[in-house]
């Protein structure tokens, strides 16, 4: 693999993997737009390197977030120990760890069920399309709460939104976003809820995937410069996401989406790609 590629693949797993739109769809069509063909063939390989790419975003997130990480462990842990009234902060905790629950369970549910679905890049461009339109719809509604306001029902629904996300294309904070909006909460809380969800899936999702994956002899140095591209863009992604679904919302980000899924299908169309 040219060390470029793994740094391009990268910063693209980075930037989309906290931006509403589809970390997993972009790299299915990166490789596909410019015909690289990094992995021969390889699943394993391919696989691995995924892995990495997701580990990176981590730890650039978690970086990122460090301050609500250590303020909401901290918090869920001492109400673990002490117990008592569930409100503040451990309660948010506990919200987050829900969310956890449904996603880990459908995830395994989905791996153990499923094949490959990135592969149909038709499918990959109406996912664009469709799950774009549908999070400007729900990017339309008025925030009136914070994430602490929600209820142990709304979180597990957040959950099993997160888990079902799996399909390239449809983006799994980009559903999140439009559950959480619907849900009538801000939207810059609703960014930080589903960044703060998302975590613990990605940890637990490359863990899993990495009991049975190994980086063969002279693919070190490409897999060491995606995870670090990853870890930069991922750090930058949140950051930009804070700020922009302060000031614009969803809307610039669900017409990139559609942009993207019609120019897809138009390049299938005419067979220039």
């Amino acid at each position: 693999m040219p060390l470029l590629h793994a740094i391009l693949l990268g910063l693209v797993q980075g930037l989309t993997e906290f931006l509403p739109v589809s970390s997993s769809g972009h790299l299915a069509l990166l490789p596909w737009l410019f015909g690289w063909d990094d992995f021969g063939g390889d699943g394993s390989l391919e696989a691995a390197f995924d892995v990495a790419l997701h580990l990176g975003t981590l730890l650039g997130a978690v970086v990122y977030l460090r301050a609500d990480v250590v303020r909401y462990v901290t918090a869920g842990t001492g109400w673990l120990v002490r117990r008592g009234p569930l409100a503040g902060d451990a309660r948010t905790a506990m919200l987050l760890a829900t969310t956890a629950v449904p996603t880990g369970f459908l995830g395994l549910v989905v791996v153990s069920t499923t094949g490959d679905l990135g592969d149909r890049t038709w499918l990959v461009a109406v996912c664009l399309i469709v799950f774009g339109i549908v999070m400007w719809v729900a990017d339309r509604r008025p925030g009136q709460r914070g994430f602490e306001d929600l209820s142990f029902g709304e979180a597990v629904t957040l959950g099993i939104a997160q888990g079902l996300a799996f399909q390239p294309g449809v983006s799994r904070s980009g559903v999140t976003l439009s559950v959480a909006r619907g849900m009538r909460l801000e939207r810059e809380p609703a960014a930080r809820l589903v960044f703060l969800m998302s975590l613990p899936v990605i940890a637990g999702a490359g863990l899993v995937s990495a009991i049975d994956l190994s980086v063969p002899p002279g693919w070190w140095v490409p897999f060491l410069a995606g995870t670090a591209a990853a870890a930069v863009s991922g750090g930058l992604a949140v950051h930009l996401m804070l700020r922009l679904m302060t000031r614009v919302g969803l809307a610039a980000f669900a017409g990139y989406r559609v942009v993207v899924g019609l120019g897809v299908l138009g390049l299938l169309a005419t067979s220039l790609r």
